[in-house]
């Protein structure tokens, strides 16, 4: 039998983690707004309503924060992104579908994957973040790849690519996108779904 100690050993870890959650997305729109290199603790905390001693109790650093952060929006676009591909039929069907997602994941919140971006960029210079980014990065290569193995099975085909060459692709795309539409370019969305469109046919042999 479990006992009451453990209970509430377990409430409390929960209510430690739904609070940290809270205090998450409270500033994630100030992280994505101001990015790595100009934010601290104490300005996210002025652009919140928690205090930054608030933050530094249940976050060490802003590299915790900003990596908890994108690592919870990540895991959010991936399962959003994933149940809009789930019922094509047709290879046409699905890599319209993942054309249309990408374009609806980064028209939807541009500054978030810019923050991204910027996370992985500066994982090249601080070790802090590098594991973090690893684990992100190798979640987004398995959704990609989830994606082409679907298509050639719909084909009948086999990919002649590996899964990071996949991703590579993928990405690129995502990212010239996104820094097109941040710029304003008005068929950035467009041309990332054709691009998307175009690229599955010729992973196959």
């Amino acid at each position: 039998m479990t006992s009451a100690a453990a209970v509430r050993r377990r409430t409390r870890v929960d209510k430690f983690e739904d609070r940290r959650r809270e205090l998450a997305d409270a500033a994630l729109l100030a992280l994505a707004d101001l990015g790595y290199a100009r934010t601290s603790l104490r300005t996210i905390a002025e652009h919140t309503d928690f205090s930054h001693g608030l933050l530094h109790y249940y976050f060490a650093d802003k590299v915790e924060l900003i990596t908890y952060c994108v690592r919870r929006y990540k895991a959010a676009c991936v399962k959003r992104y994933e149940g809009g591909v789930g019922g094509a039929a047709t290879t046409d069907e699905l890599a319209a579908a993942c054309a249309d997602g990408l374009a609806a994941a980064l028209e939807e919140a541009p500054l978030m994957h810019r923050l991204w971006y910027d996370l992985r960029s500066q994982s090249l210079f601080e070790e802090a973040f590098r594991d973090d980014v690893a684990e992100i990065d190798a979640s987004l290569q398995e959704m990609i790849w989830r994606n082409v193995r679907a298509y050639a099975d719909l084909a009948g085909v086999e990919p002649t690519c590996t899964p990071p060459e996949a991703y590579a692709l993928f990405d690129g795309l995502f990212q010239q996108a996104l820094q097109r539409h941040i710029i304003g370019a008005e068929d950035a969305l467009d041309d990332l779904r054709s691009g998307v469109r175009r690229l599955f046919p010729r992973l196959f042999s």
